[in-house]
């Protein structure tokens, strides 16, 4: 179930190459599965010389679903799944101050209780509630360690989310979250050593190494964010100086094109640009797409720097590929040519050329779905259980 639900269609002879369990064995599990509907024929193999052979695939219409819940400093985003990872909802984004604790809870609370009522979803056919989030995540414990000594709602959020709807809950970091969607569903599927680099209001990342995630000795591993190389003497959000995400992040380069703007710098973002606003990133984007110098070069700034700790992660981990993803990825052909420019100038030539860096298709999606994976990889097992003892 678990292989099918990453990997859509699959024949018996798949599947027992996937397991490396016998065709006999899998055909009686394939059988099983098959007689309580939680699986269904999913049209025919490639012939490979013989007969085609028939590929399962979940069934969509089983009634159980997955609540998926993205935050990030700015916006709270919902959707439900089905279990081919389908959306059954349209998704409902809530704009957030992340930097209020009380109210993002508080929101989140609502944007739950609001994708609930969507349809006819409740605590018996909700598989679970995945929910990622920026700082110091402990994905077995569910809690929120950024919020210790701030929040009790948002340091337990995993417990308190549970109880609040009687569903079982589960929490990742957000950056993480997007690593897991990339690995299983976007450019980092059948790659066993990637980076991936959530670019947004800070400067993510996610690291794959052997097809596992890799989190560290606490689980932090990733703050690439806060890397000191940056020549600036600007206060980072995690009270250091130097950090990368003070020139790398989507912010910096906002702050930048406002900076330019205030001493005459001609540019549509003059008219669009307003004080402190989430959205001014997506403009700062979308003009850069539609050929506004400022936009270009502010973008290009933070490229440069992102390149610069490009260069730092290739040389420490050498990994087959570097994806660039989360809500900057959208200002991908923008910001490859400075990294690019970068690695060149900081990178030893010999460990950069056997590294690739590409953008995802993913869009903002990402972290949505690695949301939703969450709950999979720790309720799947009990779901089955249950469907097939009823």
């Amino acid at each position: 179930m678990n292989i099918l639900y990453y990997n859509k269609a699959h024949s018996i002879a798949e599947l027992s190459a996937k397991t490396k369990k016998s065709i006999p064995s899998i055909s009686k599990i394939i059988n099983e599965l098959y007689y309580d509907q939680l699986i269904i024929d999913d049209g025919l193999a490639p012939s490979t010389g013989g007969r085609r052979p028939t590929r399962y695939s979940i069934n969509p219409k089983l009634n159980k679903f997955i609540l998926s819940v993205a935050v990030d400093q700015h916006y709270i985003r919902t959707v439900i799944y089905n279990m081919s990872n389908e959306e059954q909802t349209p998704i409902l984004t809530l704009e957030n101050n992340l930097n209020n604790p009380d109210l993002t809870f508080q929101n989140i609370v609502e944007s739950i209780e609001n994708i609930l009522n969507q349809g006819n979803y409740n605590q018996h056919n909700i598989l679970g509630i995945g929910i990622s989030m920026p700082g110091f995540v402990d994905n077995i414990l569910g809690t929120n360690g950024s919020y210790a000594d701030k929040n009790e709602n948002l340091f337990h959020i995993k417990r308190n989310i549970g109880h609040k709807f009687q569903i079982p809950t589960f929490l990742e970091n957000d950056s993480s979250a997007i690593a897991i969607a990339e690995q299983y569903f976007g450019k980092a599927k059948d790659t066993s050593h990637a980076l991936i680099i959530n670019i947004g209001w800070g400067v993510g990342l996610g690291i794959i190494v052997d097809n596992k995630l890799f989190r560290g000795y606490s689980g932090y591993a990733g703050e690439f964010s806060h890397i000191p190389l940056s020549d600036s003497n600007k206060l980072c959000s995690c009270g250091k100086r130097g950090c990368l995400e003070v020139e790398a992040s989507l912010p910096a380069a906002v702050e930048f094109a406002e900076e330019k703007l205030k001493s005459g710098e001609k540019s549509i973002l003059a008219h669009q640009l307003t004080n402190n606003k989430p959205g001014n990133s997506h403009l700062l984007i979308q003009s850069s797409l539609e050929g506004d110098q400022l936009a270009i070069s502010a973008l290009a700034k933070s490229g440069y720097m992102l390149g610069k700790g490009i260069a730092t992660l290739i040389h420490i981990l050498n990994p087959e590929k570097i994806i660039l993803s989360g809500r900057g990825a959208q200002a991908g052909s923008i910001l490859m040519p400075q990294i690019q420019t970068a690695i060149n100038e900081f990178c030893i030539p010999k460990i950069a050329q056997k590294t690739t860096i590409i953008i995802s298709n993913m869009t903002d999606r990402a972290q949505l779905i690695g949301s939703a994976c969450i709950v999979l990889e720790y309720s799947l097992e009990n779901l089955v259980n249950s469907l097939l003892n009823q």
